[in-house]
């Protein structure tokens, strides 16, 4: 084989960034999470992946709610920032300001242009995380970043992480369209 085994940490490259949003103890909490990703089209479901030692995991499982939510790439340093201090340990609730959707447990960060609401649908214990699958309740948009009526990649100016080199990326050009490039080699 030509490839190298780099052994067993394989990652997608890239994965979306995002700020996961929760409340526990009556307040709201948030961390950066790009273990993310959509898994079944009607209902509508997100699964999250949240390590058991994150503040996020035990306020999940309590209130049964969650938010995704899509920052832009002006909010790289407060997207690591969440992601580096424990809500066990700092009362994050203040970082952003929240709108409240149709969850009253997940948070919808005012400055994202995009947030994602989930109620849990089922979960699965992993050794260190917990996999979290959530229905989507609603899909909120600041109408900045629409374009006929869905949002625009380009206006959502989304970032990305890599790993394992554990770096954040802006989104490039569009290189081609989905269900329809590969047509030709029918």
């Amino acid at each position: 084989m030509t490839k190298k085994n780099i052994g067993v940490q394989g990652f997608t490259m890239p994965m979306p960034q995002t700020i996961l949003g929760c409340r526990h103890e009556g307040r709201d909490n948030f961390m950066a999470l790009a273990w993310v990703s959509r898994v079944n089209y009607n209902p509508a479901l997100m699964m999250v992946s949240v390590g058991k030692r994150h503040f996020s995991n035990p306020a999940i499982k309590a209130s049964g709610e969650f938010s995704v939510n899509i920052p832009s790439v002006d909010m790289v340093e407060i997207t690591d920032f969440v992601g580096l201090v424990s809500g066990s340990t700092l009362d994050k609730s203040e970082l952003f300001e929240v709108e409240r959707g149709e969850l009253e447990n997940a948070p919808v960060i005012k400055s994202c242009p995009m947030s994602i609401e989930c109620k849990v649908y089922d979960s699965m214990e992993l050794p260190n995380d917990t996999l979290f699958v959530g229905e989507v309740v609603a899909t909120w948009c600041n109408e900045s970043i629409l374009t006929d009526g869905v949002p625009d990649i380009k206006k959502v100016n989304p970032f990305t992480l890599t790993m394992p080199d554990n770096l954040y990326w802006s989104v490039g050009e569009c290189v081609g369209r989905a269900w329809h490039d590969g047509k030709k080699l029918k």
